[in-house]
């Protein structure tokens, strides 16, 4: 039996995943548990999978694992992920996220410590190409940057405090019993940046009684080229991170809440905007991080309406198209 495995989901990843794996090589203090890689190909159209195949023949037989997910989107590979490890506990690290050379030992131990918490995650923290603008502190959290201190707490699912799958561990059993092979959102493909897919996983874990926490002395590194801080870049994340938030609310929610949970998100949305024009005013054309922040606002404005387009699109088993919006 596998004590953990690590899950590393990657789209044209040849070039990002042998950093990723020789981090997760050199790993210290592993020796009282057992544990895998498992690279899941996300439909790559680069040399990914002969990358993998190379890199094999330097770990010991098993250690290293591959699969193919030809469906788009995180959260299918994810899924993929889950449905192949041999581990217990199933450790997600994107492939442009650097784990310390401790990480792994200590994704174990607080997982064996707290079998009652279904899923975790640590300090994630920005490796810059650049320096960021002015006042990104205000915005990191949408490049799945966490830094909540040093103490281990509990996450509010309720109010969508929740660790991003960047550098997430979830216990494989609840996983399994607890989230759908189908979720609504998928990830970002076919151009799109609408988010929010592991998020809805972390939810139904929520729902059915699975306590989320944060891990301080989990860290690791995303590592952020000079594009993802450009402007363009920016706003289109924060785009994808509004639309979602009705879908997210919407999970642990019955039927006669959505229309009451729709009506708070624009009521809110509006007095957030109203607050954010009245304080930063014409900087949302010169300041980038205010205009990131308003433009969150706009699109979790007209996410109910996105919302129920999507609902409606897959109840025609047609896919969710963000563009038309």
């Amino acid at each position: 039996m596998i004590d953990i495995t690590v899950v590393i989901p990657t789209y044209n990843g040849a070039e990002r995943v042998p950093l990723v794996l020789e981090k997760i090589k050199v790993q210290t203090n592993t020796d009282a548990f057992s544990w895998e890689i498992l690279v899941v190909d996300n439909n790559s159209q680069d040399h990914t999978a002969e990358t993998i195949r190379d890199l094999q023949k330097s770990w010991s037989k098993d250690a290293l694992r591959y699969c193919f997910e030809p469906r788009q989107g995180l959260a299918y590979a994810r899924q993929c992920g889950v449905d192949h490890a041999k581990g217990a506990l199933v450790a997600f690290l994107d492939d442009d996220v650097l784990p310390a050379a401790d990480w792994l030992a200590e994704a174990y131990r607080f997982g064996r410590d707290r079998p009652h918490i279904g899923a975790y995650g640590g300090q994630i923290h920005g490796a810059f190409e650049v320096e960021p603008p002015g006042g990104f502190e205000r915005i990191k959290s949408f490049l799945a940057i966490r830094e909540r201190g040093a103490a281990a707490h509990a996450y509010k699912p309720e109010v969508l405090s929740l660790p991003p799958g960047a550098a997430l561990v979830v216990r494989k059993a609840a996983w399994q019993a607890s989230v759908p092979k189908q979720l609504t959102l998928v990830g970002r493909i076919n151009g799109t940046m609408l988010s929010g897919e592991d998020f809805e996983a972390l939810l139904h874990l929520h729902q059915h009684g699975w306590e989320i926490w944060y891990c301080p002395t989990m860290q690791a590194y995303h590592q952020i080229p000079r594009h993802r801080l450009e402007r363009d870049y920016l706003l289109s994340i924060t785009r994808g991170c509004g639309l979602c938030v009705c879908l997210l609310r919407w999970v642990p929610a019955r039927p006669w809440q959505r229309p009451l949970i729709a009506g708070r998100i624009v009521a809110s949305s509006l007095k957030r905007m109203l607050a954010h024009f009245w304080r930063y005013r014409g900087q949302v054309y010169t300041d980038v991080v205010a205009a990131c922040e308003l433009n969150f606002m706009v699109y979790n404005l007209l996410s109910p309406l996105f919302c129920m387009q999507t609902l409606l699109k897959q109840s025609q088993n047609m896919p969710p198209v963000e563009k038309t919006i």
